[in-house]
């Protein structure tokens, strides 16, 4: 089996296309965990509304976080194979089969949905565009692995990956870059599959452009991975 986490937070315009293209587009049985953070607009309640026996909500009334989120759903899954992506169509679930076959067929551990692999496209607005690229070049430089895309968020592994290597439940974006960094370092083995990014059609963005907020944001970044770098392996 393989499980899909959505978190999502105002994602009742999007969440019924993704799920459905999801399991339309599923190589095998598949299950959806959505974590919702009790969303104004009550996307926890259309998801509810689908009564669909393969698809979990969780509500957190109390909780906020993407990678806390992330984090959550992963614990509450049941597949061999578990995968986390945004909720509003961004990242296309048509990607899901060729990253399962390359779990399956060619014995990799994790295969992460890049932007900047062969292939890949970001058709975002140019600043938010500008930011990944830099935190992504910054990343390659400190943390190395050939990896290009290490802040993606767009990922499928095999469950046994979680035996070595779990999610810091804080922060953003940062927490994909300690963790497959971690897996990096660890032996596990990491491939990349280039996807066209599409920015959302529906809803508002949750890191709209802003010069101010990318330069706080990308200060925490910079914070993080200098502190993955020097972090002991456990």
């Amino acid at each position: 089996m393989i499980s899909i986490v959505l978190a999502t937070y105002n994602e009742r315009e999007s969440i019924q296309t993704t799920i459905r293209a999801l399991l339309k587009e599923a190589p095998e049985e598949m299950e959806i965990v959505v974590v919702d953070d009790d969303s104004p607009d009550q996307t926890w309640r259309v998801v509810e509304s689908l009564d669909l026996p393969n698809v979990k909500i969780i509500r957190r009334i109390d909780t906020r976080g993407l990678a806390s989120a992330f984090n959550r759903g992963i614990i509450e899954s049941r597949g061999d194979y578990i995968g986390w992506m945004d909720a509003d169509m961004s990242m296309p679930p048509s990607v899901i089969p060729r990253m399962y076959r390359m779990l399956v067929d060619d014995g990799y551990d994790i295969v992460i949905g890049s932007r900047y692999a062969p292939g890949g496209v970001d058709d975002r607005h140019a600043l938010r565009v500008l930011a990944s690229r830099l935190i992504n070049n910054f990343a390659r430089l400190v943390l190395d692995h050939g990896i290009r895309d290490y802040d993606s968020g767009f990922v499928l592994i095999k469950r046994s990956v979680l035996d070595s290597v779990t999610i810091i439940p804080r922060g953003y974006g940062e927490y994909f870059i300690e963790f497959i960094y971690d897996a990096c370092r660890k032996g596990l083995r990491v491939a990349e599959i280039g996807y066209y990014f599409r920015d959302r059609t529906v809803g508002v963005s949750k890191s709209a452009p802003s010069v101010l907020k990318f330069l706080v944001a990308g200060l925490g970044y910079v914070a993080r991975i200098l502190m993955a770098r020097v972090r002991r392996i456990d």
